[in-house]
């Protein structure tokens, strides 16, 4: 089973790919891992992520899609593979349906994590002083201003996706603000649904 977990950025989308990864057999393919891996590879596609961003420039789709590709044709995902941090456009998530077509691949369901951005916002912030309290370090961005902007991104960028993946009967919504493990059974009830 193939899906695409989508949400605001502190909704929950890495803590939800990681229980599908361990539960379910899943492999999580996330973008900012890939482009990290791929970077000290040494590969031809490596070393044009690197070139790239040591340029200070950002990576284009075609290098993103090439290195799903990579993954797709060589790694044995018993679960089938999450999608995490990509597709984030229309065009990203049109590329992505031709790169499935071509490796005889399918995407099954797109998991959507809602939120209430207030809500949110108060966790994440929440969460960061709770960090620091425990003296340990939050992220660098768990910051009101800093998720605002990044909701603002989301929201520009990635909500044409709901619309897109409704149209295909493909999206399926989530309480995003429930507990961990509540989160986590709402998305198994879509999985097995969608299977």
């Amino acid at each position: 089973m193939n899906i695409i977990l989508i949400g605001p950025p502190g909704a929950g989308k890495g803590t939800q790919a990681a229980t599908l990864v361990s539960e379910r057999k899943m492999v999580q393919l996330s973008t900012g891992d890939m482009l990290r891996a791929a970077r000290t590879s040494g590969t031809e596609m490596g070393n044009m992520v690197a070139g790239v961003m040591d340029r200070g420039e950002l990576v284009t789709d075609e290098i993103v899609i090439g290195l799903i590709e990579e993954q797709l044709t060589t790694v044995k995902a018993e679960g089938g593979f999450i999608f995490d941090g990509f597709p984030r456009t229309l065009a990203q998530a049109d590329a992505l349906g031709d790169l499935l077509d071509r490796v005889g691949e399918k995407l099954d369901t797109v998991i959507q994590l809602e939120v209430n951005d207030e809500i949110l916002v108060d966790r994440i912030v929440g969460r960061a002083k709770e960090a620091v309290a425990a003296g340990k370090e939050a992220r660098a961005d768990d910051n009101e201003e800093s998720l605002k902007i990044r909701l603002m991104a989301y929201y520009k960028d990635t909500s044409p996706l709901l619309g897109y993946y409704y149209a295909k009967d493909l999206l399926q919504q989530v309480d995003g603000l429930g507990t961990i493990d509540a989160v986590g059974a709402d998305i198994a009830k879509a999985l097995d649904s969608a299977g």
